[in-house]
């Protein structure tokens, strides 16, 4: 009798398991790692990166950069102040941008470390950040896309001024600021959504990407974009992604998109693999905000760290130069300086 009801129970159990992941979404597998859209392309195994080889190729990289690029110091925290009352958004650098929208001040993505890397390794800046950390207004909301170090920068996690800001990750992220004494932090899956006030609600939306810091969590946290609702605006905010099929469902549940900002930064990695799957190419980011129906675009990722063999200062020439096939009026295609800021509505108007 004891045997049966042993027997019965696993019964109960496994039927159990087998329905509980019958119910969980295509992005979650069953060892508890995530996938991308179904759908989304898939990296092939002819793919031969070699860490010397992208070293060495690097090293040929012009790395010259223009004094345009960069705002000064003094105009920067000058235009702070001049834009302290409206709605507006400005680049600190690479995916760090400040988005102030009403009461709410949102940084994203902070990384104000001098390597996108663990202690001394990883890639330098060749452009600093706009401001300092400890120039930068109070923060209200942190959005984190991703985990890789450019993106997660534990440094500024640790020393980051504002740990009451409200923090919003992907699944099982929100340890990383737990621990270092942020009192709320909120994991989301995709589509799940967060009222922050009565005119702000952020939702996080798919991305084809993928997650990892060493070499034992491939996949083991997600990756995503975050739908930033203000009043009667949309900003999509992408993860670093690739370009997939899932833009045009989100385009048709969630469009149009008032302003998309996308990664255009960190795409050729020849002679090594022809394709980088994971990182839109700048025209790719313009199909992305098509299919999103947006009405502008700002090319974000590029003009801060060498992750890849483009010239440093190419991303926002085929930017801009592609905007028109794709829909968009060139200076709808938005490029920043960094330490640029401008207000929300100039940006939208424009």
């Amino acid at each position: 009798m004891v045997r049966f009801l042993i027997f019965l129970f696993s019964i109960i159990i496994y039927n159990s398991s087998i329905i509980a992941m019958e119910k969980k979404p295509y992005h979650h597998l069953p060892d508890g790692t995530f996938r991308n859209p179904e759908g989304s392309p898939v990296r092939t195994s002819q793919a031969k990166f070699s860490y010397t080889q992208f070293i060495k190729l690097k090293k040929k990289i012009d790395m010259i950069v223009p004094k345009e690029h960069v705002v000064d110091k003094e105009k920067v925290l000058s235009d702070l102040e001049k834009y302290k009352n409206e709605d507006y958004i400005a680049w600190i650098g690479h995916a760090t941008y400040l988005i102030k929208l009403g009461d709410t001040t949102i940084i994203t993505d902070p990384v104000f470390s001098k390597n996108a890397g663990p202690l001394i390794f990883g890639p330098d800046r060749f452009t600093k950040p706009a401001l300092n950390l400890n120039e930068i207004p109070k923060t209200d909301l942190l959005l984190l896309t991703h985990n890789h170090y450019d993106h997660q920068d534990m440094r500024t996690i640790r020393k980051y001024p504002f740990k009451d800001t409200k923090v919003l990750t992907p699944l099982n992220l929100g340890k990383y600021f737990t621990k270092n004494k942020f009192n709320d932090v909120n994991e989301m899956d995709w589509y799940e959504e967060i009222k922050v006030n009565g005119d702000l609600k952020i939702t996080l939306l798919p991305a084809v990407h993928w997650s990892k810091r060493s070499l034992i969590d491939m996949n083991k946290t997600l990756w995503g974009n975050f739908l930033i609702e203000y009043k009667d605006k949309k900003i999509l905010f992408a993860c670093d992604t690739g370009y997939g099929n899932v833009y045009k469902e989100l385009g048709e549940k969630y469009g149009p998109i008032d302003l998309t900002m996308i990664n255009i930064g960190a795409y050729d990695f020849k002679p090594m693999f022809d394709k980088s799957i994971y990182h839109t190419t700048p025209e790719e980011a313009l199909n992305v905000a098509q299919d999103l129906k947006s009405k502008k675009v700002m090319g974000t990722h590029w003009g801060t760290f060498v992750l890849s063999l483009e010239p440093i200062m190419e991303p926002p020439v085929r930017f801009k130069s592609s905007a028109e096939k794709y829909g968009f009026n060139k200076e709808d295609a938005i490029i920043f300086k960094v330490g640029e800021i401008n207000s929300l509505k100039n940006i939208l108007s424009n």
